[in-house]
């Protein structure tokens, strides 16, 4: 069964779904080991960990799509991948879903800001009109090959026009054909509550980092949003903060090191190297080089 065909069933059966971000190899591949169902893509850690720069509309579609076909194909679990805002007109959606679709992602998110974008959770978002979105929606839903490749209609407009305005936009992105809805930076679970009830399709929700709060998003219990009716959530944020914290502590111990000339044995701070190498599937590489290269006598 391919990735669109998992991610489709999923969202079909399973009555909750929570994909952890990822944004490069041990990333991705820690997700699939730690048994989770699906992952996603967010363009900020994308931005962040493959440009080092913010989340500020500089990624480029072939960059995004090459380093989304990595991932995908590293893994078994279906992953979705952001778009951003499509990467232009209803015209340049059209193609980029082409693009996607072609890298092996099992769906995309494509956002109603304006371009150049900026990361969801920052200040001075701007909304295109929604009459825009709604023909962006109709050209990716015309341009993917197979139907279960999933679009994914975000909008940013609770900034921009409240929660008024963001249900409406709720309403006819799933008229125009989206999926599913992702309504970005909502701060209350009164809100989420609102818009599932209006969306009419599945919604997923953004839960940042997952195990830390912050202000743009609540800490809901998992129960309750599956008692709302959450169809899914995406942790955008926790694995690039976790690595983080991690490099940043394993790197002030390596500044001591560096002042006191000691030496230290830090396996509390480092995995080893037995570690990486089955994150990276070492054993199975090995046991495929042997098939394929041992000669029959």
């Amino acid at each position: 069964m391919n990735p669109r065909r998992r991610f489709r069933d999923l969202l079909n059966n399973e009555p909750f779904i929570v994909s952890p971000g990822v944004y490069d190899g041990y990333s991705i591949r820690l997700v699939e080991a730690a048994g989770f169902k699906t992952a996603c893509t967010s363009g900020a850690a994308v931005s962040n960990a493959l440009l080092g720069i913010p989340d500020i509309g500089v990624l480029g579609l072939a960059e995004n799509v090459a380093h989304c076909r990595h991932l995908a194909r590293s893994v078994s679990i279906p992953m979705t991948a952001d778009a951003d805002t499509g990467y232009g007109n209803p015209v340049n959606v059209f193609h980029t879903v082409r693009l996607f679709e072609e890298a092996g992602v099992a769906g995309i998110n494509i956002e109603d800001q304006i371009s150049p974008k900026r990361c969801g959770h920052m200040p001075g978002k701007d909304v295109v009109e929604e009459i825009e979105m709604v023909k962006k929606i109709e050209a990716a839903c015309l341009a993917r090959r197979d139907d279960d490749f999933v679009i994914i209609a975000r909008t940013d407009s609770i900034a921009v026009e409240g929660m008024e305005g963001a249900i409406r936009r709720a309403k006819a992105y799933a008229r125009a054909g989206a999926d599913m809805l992702f309504p970005d930076a909502v701060r209350t679970e009164d809100d989420i509550k609102r818009i599932v009830d209006a969306a009419g399709i599945p919604v997923t929700i953004n839960m940042g980092f997952g195990i830390r709060s912050r202000p743009t998003t609540p800490l809901v219990p998992l129960p309750r949003l599956k008692a709302i009716g959450v169809k899914r959530i995406s942790l955008p944020r926790m694995l690039p903060a976790a690595a983080i914290h991690g490099m940043q502590q394993a790197l002030g111990v390596m500044k001591e090191v560096i002042s006191t000339g000691v030496p230290v044995d830090r396996p509390d701070l480092v995995v080893g190297i037995e570690d990486i190498m089955n994150v990276m599937g070492y054993t199975e590489m090995r046991a495929l080089e042997k098939q394929l290269t041992t000669l029959d006598t």
